[in-house]
């Protein structure tokens, strides 16, 4: 009797019964979406988008009753900008995409209603939106940030203090716009905070999306920006670092949807402390339609003590080979000796030449901001963490 194998190991169907219903989505593009959280089967932890995260600690977010406008955001005033509420059921709501995991549907089907920034200046912009007086009851928002054509902003989302809150924060940016959005996690230990962030971005428009996240317990925080006119430009960077019991994940998509679009994605984090866990996933799909198409992801952690993980993985699909370039890197390791060596021969001690080492790495993330109030901030508060850490 032959035993050669002729056929691809797994193409059959298994003997538990209906084998093509029950195989894994393996493309983002792919994955089930609904506004509707019973749409959804109940949430184990063994999905491929939740297989990282700490489910028993964020359970009544996915599923669980929540409250909605708890704590209204404070938004600045400046030319150009109009806040104003409007009902879930609205047309505006829903345009940047609709819920593709459970605790997003969840926070879409108990938010109430969306706040709308509405953005129509041509002349550059910033507005901040604090959100500092949350409490601790598990809570629902849905937030619109939208840049009228050739409009020019930059948004930073200010969250600070106690949160137990998942979210949908949707994107708009119009043709010809320049839209900067900054989401800033500086909340309390205990602090937990769930949130999609959702983009389209049209003809020739631009948007830089910068995630820092510093504090809180557990933060998932997903970007997904869809580059959906002719010419578009994303790029998505982050920064972020995590201490001794604290869960960062940060799950990223990039959908190239139209012709001659350009993507950058570039996350850096530092972990230090027993148990601190970063997750990091970067998705990059080129459809067939995205002819001359620009495209790079990377991560980068720097591990400082030991008991830390950092969980990184890039994905790229691509549906076209007429494509300008695309490409993907990932790297999870310890200090370069090099560089430590060569701050020394320059009178620096190590301990110091170490912190200088981290500054500059996360640093590179925080400048793109262009708030040199928030950068300095920021570069507190990393100087913070560090000399709390075992290199102060």
């Amino acid at each position: 009797m032959s035993t050669l194998q002729t056929e691809q190991h797994g193409f059959k169907a298994h003997s538990d019964g209906d084998w093509e219903n029950r195989a894994p989505v393996q493309t983002r593009s792919e994955r089930f979406k609904s506004t509707n959280l019973a749409d959804f089967p109940e949430v184990t932890g063994r999905e491929v988008n939740w297989k990282f995260t700490p489910i028993a600690k964020i359970r009544a977010l996915i599923d669980g009753p929540l409250e909605a406008g708890t704590a209204a955001p404070v938004v600045s005033d400046a030319p150009g900008v109009e806040v104003t509420h409007v009902p879930m059921d609205s047309d505006l709501v829903g345009r940047a995409g609709i819920p593709e995991d459970q605790a997003a549907a969840n926070a879409w089907g108990q938010a109430g209603t969306a706040l709308r920034i509405l953005l129509t200046s041509e002349e550059r912009q910033t507005v901040t939106v604090d959100r500092s007086g949350l409490a601790q009851n598990p809570a629902a928002a849905h937030t619109i940030i939208e840049a009228a054509p050739n409009a020019n902003a930059l948004v930073i989302l200010e969250n600070s203090g106690d949160a137990n809150l998942t979210e949908t924060v949707e994107i708009v940016v119009g043709d010809g716009a320049n839209l900067t959005v900054v989401s800033i996690q500086e909340w309390a230990d205990d602090a937990i905070h769930l949130a999609s962030h959702n983009a389209t971005v049209g003809r020739d428009g631009n948007l830089q999306h910068i995630v820092v996240s510093l504090g809180g317990g557990v933060v998932r925080l997903n970007p997904s920006i869809h580059l959906d006119g002719q010419g578009a430009n994303g790029e998505s960077y982050g920064a972020y670092f995590a201490d001794a019991g604290q869960h960062l994940e940060h799950q990223v998509y990039i959908d190239h949807n139209a012709p001659r679009t350009r993507s950058r994605v570039a996350y850096k984090g530092a972990l230090q402390g027993e148990g601190a866990h970063a997750v990091w996933i970067g998705d990059v799909l080129i459809r067939r339609i995205a002819e001359g198409t620009d495209s790079y992801e990377e991560n980068r952690n720097l591990t400082l003590t030991e008991g830390t993980r950092a969980d990184s993985i890039p994905n790229l699909e691509i549906e076209t080979g007429d494509i300008e370039g695309a490409g993907h890197a990932s790297t999870t390791g310890r200090f370069d000796e090099e560089h430590i060596f060569y701050l020394q021969s320059r009178g620096i001690s190590e301990d110091d030449a170490r912190k200088l080492v981290v500054r500059g790495f996360l640093f590179e993330v925080i400048q793109r901001i262009g708030n040199e109030q928030v950068e300095a901030r920021l570069q507190e508060a990393i100087e913070a963490e560090l000399q709390q850490s075992v290199l102060a």
